[in-house]
């Protein structure tokens, strides 16, 4: 594959899976231009690459196993500078725009779960991954995955007014 060419792969990647992994990773972050910042990145690493992406089976599960990663590497950052900086200081949460009224809840219920509950319900629903998938693009058990998305089902349940609701009629 000629340079060109594969110039040409790698802008019809970012012409194709672009917005569907920052919606995913903005899923785990809740911030949107840090979840564009981060696929950004995980873009320059492949490009970066002495072939790009060409000795890649499948170049958007790629790039995002390189976003998640980059996103779990700065939150290991931010907690240690948290750590080191704002030991004593109250923090002061910095005013943001708001979401559509019809993300608010979503957004605010995903925000409030651990990280680790987060990663599996994004990676699952957003990114549509089976459970299988997710386990190995994390490096943990299936069953851990199974577990923290069944915790994270019940939180969000209890966070977002008329899931259950919703849940209990379609059944019936």
């Amino acid at each position: 594959m000629t340079r060109d060419q594969g110039d040409r792969a790698m802008e019809e990647l970012y012409h194709a899976c672009y917005r569907r992994l920052v919606a995913q990773v903005y899923a785990f972050t809740t911030d949107l231009t840090e979840a564009q910042d981060v696929v950004q990145e995980a873009f320059a690493r492949a490009l970066a690459r002495p072939r790009g992406l060409a000795d890649v089976d499948n170049p958007e599960a790629w790039l995002r196993t390189v976003a998640v990663n980059v996103v779990r590497r700065r939150w290991r950052r931010r907690k240690l500078l948290d750590a080191i900086l704002l030991r004593d200081r109250p923090i002061v949460r910095m005013v943001e725009p708001a979401p559509g009224p019809e993300r608010a809840d979503l957004r605010d219920a995903l925000a409030a779960l651990p990280p680790s509950f987060r990663e599996v319900v994004v990676l699952h629903y957003y990114a549509d991954l089976p459970v299988d998938e997710v386990a190995a693009l994390l490096g943990v058990p299936t069953g851990t995955v199974k577990s923290r998305l069944s915790r994270a089902r019940t939180a969000l349940a209890g966070k977002l007014d008329g899931y259950r609701t919703e849940v209990t009629r379609a059944r019936s």
